[in-house]
């Protein structure tokens, strides 16, 4: 048998870094890290036994540069280069580049990588080999006119895609045939932005379909086999964010049609290591569309079915041996399911968030629950990269045992300093049709009130927990001329009447009174509106044991300054606590005014000043973290400035463009 390597380079960053490294040390093999300026002090390189610096933050002049990349291996001395999953991974010039180094790319032959990288030719080839594909258009002539040609043989629905690439990116849904054009050339834009090339594909858009991959592996030796499926219907933006394995609906018979398609998909192109063939399910009838030559993001919820690590399968392909199992030796044992935390703000159409984690506390981990993340408290969300913190896998003897295991750990992660969709991936989960496995890709959009979370409210005991703590802290204010001064100490105490504190509490546009009436160190009575709450409280660090009217509570509690954040019965809630005398904070003149509605760069302007614009026109596109998006008109008016340029960075809320009402 061929030996493992000595040492590897891992040409990636985060949760994907920390994810081969602990693989490759149960495995004896040295690890290098490579790093931008942005990662310096990231976990993956703390991880690694060594790390070598690449470049400047953006991924072009570092993650991205094959030189940079293979210069740190040959330092370093590294056999082997793991890609991990986006970046280089399917990248063939960078595997013919590694072969040029003598270095082992861990990952399919860059001829393989070519077939399936271009998703045109991949449907082409699939054809030829019986995989089953949408009706649709896969040609090379781009122009308008083949295009909308095809359009119309295909029929609306229609679903345009970047030929290059993934993860929703150059992707559109066209419903008319007026909106073509323009779906055509976004698409082509943003294709062009993300992979370098604007080739697009079209075929009819299946309306309620799920989304199956499978997970397929094969070795030098000649074998291929099937690793089962996984289901990722639950997707924003295209993008997936909750999957499992099996699929709720899967019958043996449908598996080992689908297992046998994939199977045929990679030795068409004599594919070796990991891959995933995804197909659509609609009813019956499943098709192809496309492969990913990679490992997956969620092959978390595979190993948990199957017990398997394939990091170290994958390994052990690149350095020459054989499959460590035939197909007859694998089975499904359990459920699992995957949960993707995102910094972003589900409420602002998934807009990215970017800032300081200024508290980090996942869930305790088990046999059940599994942690993959690359992140710690204190460490930074960058606009250079994904906004992706974390995943959450779960696992039990059936799918109700590993949503329940799901539940209580999305209650107990707890994160501050960036928006996250912890609260929606909640929602979801807890959804009756989502329980009962009934859901399609359409999911989100079929529920959107899952979207919508009432922030303007706070529940009373998440307000006890917040006055306990303040309580608890009060701070005392010693003067250095007179130490012992009784006004010094914090005892609420009143010439008549009970011992009370008055907070205020900005909630939305309106301020409340909240008084606590202090019985003795550790209870008090909560006058909130026309309630009051009999509160007893334990504190303890961060962490409060409370009783409101009886009934038992635990709760964290984070303050910064006057801004208190509450970890409750898994839900989490903000308090501002305010100076009663300070004026009621003023909104800003935003009348005409369009803000940036995440920090990011300017790729196109559609207007100019003076411009009379319509109610939901496109003013301008801006990029971050991998996503583009429109920013349209509010409003019809007349352009009176432009804030921006082409190329520019901008954050969260900054000034774009500034509109007039239209003259009568």
């Amino acid at each position: 048998m061929s030996p493992l390597f000595d040492t590897i380079l891992i040409a990636n960053r985060g949760e994907i870094a920390c994810r081969i490294i602990r693989t490759a040390r149960v495995l004896g093999i040295r690890t290098i890290a490579v790093y931008s300026d942005a990662d310096a002090d990231a976990m993956h390189v703390a991880l690694a036994d060594q790390a070598i610096a690449i470049g400047p933050a953006p991924a072009r002049e570092s993650y991205l540069s094959t030189s940079h990349i293979l210069a740190a291996a040959r330092q370093s001395g590294a056999q082997a280069i793991h890609p991990g999953y986006g970046f280089l991974s399917e990248n063939p010039d960078f595997a013919d580049a590694c072969a040029a180094a003598g270095i082992v790319f861990i990952g399919p032959p860059a001829s393989a990588m070519r077939a399936m990288g271009s998703k045109s030719a991949a449907k082409s080839l699939m054809q030829n080999f019986a995989v089953p594909l949408v009706p649709g258009y896969h040609g090379d002539d781009q122009s308008i006119a083949t295009l909308t040609a095809e359009a119309h043989k295909i029929g609306l629905p229609l679903l345009v895609k970047a030929s290059a690439g993934g993860g929703g990116k150059g992707m559109r849904i066209v419903e008319r045939y007026e909106d073509f054009a323009d779906a055509i050339t976004r698409a082509k834009n943003e294709a062009l932005s993300s992979f370098g090339d604007d080739h697009v594909l079209i075929e009819r858009f299946l309306s309620r379909p799920r989304h199956i991959e499978i997970q397929v592996f094969a070795d030098t030796h000649g074998q291929v086999v099937s690793l089962f499926e996984r289901d990722c219907s639950i997707q924003r933006r295209y993008q997936k964010i909750i999957e499992e394995a099996p699929a709720p609906f899967m019958t043996p018979q449908r598996r080992h049609a689908m297992g046998e398609a994939a199977c045929r998909a990679a030795r068409a192109v004599d594919y070796v290591g990991a891959g995933t063939v995804e197909f659509i399910v609609e009813g019956d009838a499943f098709y192809f569309m496309e492969m990913n030559t990679r490992l997956q993001v969620e092959h978390p919820v595979t190993e948990m079915i199957t017990g398997l690590d394939l990091v170290e399968w994958q390994l052990r392909i690149a350095a020459g041996q054989p499959l460590p199992l035939t197909a007859d030796d694998l089975s499904i044992t359990g459920h699992a399911l995957e949960v993707r935390i995102y910094a972003e703000d589900p409420q602002r159409d998934f807009a990215p968030s970017i800032g300081r984690l200024r508290h980090f506390h996942p869930p305790e981990t088990s046999d059940h629950v599994r942690l993959d993340s690359g992140v710690r408290q204190g460490d930074d969300i960058s606009i250079h990269y994904d906004p992706m913190i974390a995943k959450l896998i779960t696992w039990g003897e059936t799918r109700a045992d590993a949503l329940r295991h799901l539940a209580g750990a999305l209650a107990d992660f707890e994160i501050l300093g960036v928006h996250t969709n912890i609260d929606l991936l909640r929602r979801i989960i807890a959804h009756e049709a989502f329980a009962a496995g009934q859901f399609d890709t359409g999911f989100i959009a079929q529920h959107a009130a899952l979207l919508h979370e009432d922030r303007s409210t706070i529940p009373d005991h998440a307000l006890c927990a917040a006055i306990a703590y303040k309580l608890a802290t009060q701070t005392k204010f010693a003067d250095p001329a007179d130490p012992y001064s009784p006004w010094a100490a914090p005892s609420l105490w009143r010439i008549s009447g009970p011992a009370y504190q008055d907070f205020w509490a900005q909630m939305g546009d309106s301020r409340q009174r909240l008084r606590a009436i202090v019985q003795s160190p550790d209870a008090f009575t909560l006058e909130h509106e026309s309630a009051a709450h009999q509160v007893r409280y334990r504190f303890d660090e961060n962490h409060l044991h409370l009783s409101v009217n009886g009934f038992h509570q635990s709760a964290r509690v984070i303050c910064d300054q006057n801004l208190v954040d509450i970890f409750i019965a898994g839900h989490h809630h903000k308090l501002e606590l305010v100076d009663p005398l300070a004026p009621p904070p003023q909104k800003a003149a935003r009348a005409g005014l369009v803000l940036a509605p995440m920090p990011g760069k300017i790729l196109e302007i559609a207007v100019q000043a003076g411009d009379n614009v319509a109610e939901n026109a496109v003013l301008l596109v801006m990029e971050a973290m991998k996503m583009q998006m429109r920013v349209t008109a509010p409003a019809a008016g007349i352009v009176a400035h432009i804030a921006c340029a082409v190329g520019d960075l901008v954050d969260d809320g900054a000034e774009l463009i500034r509109l007039e009402a239209p003259h009568p």
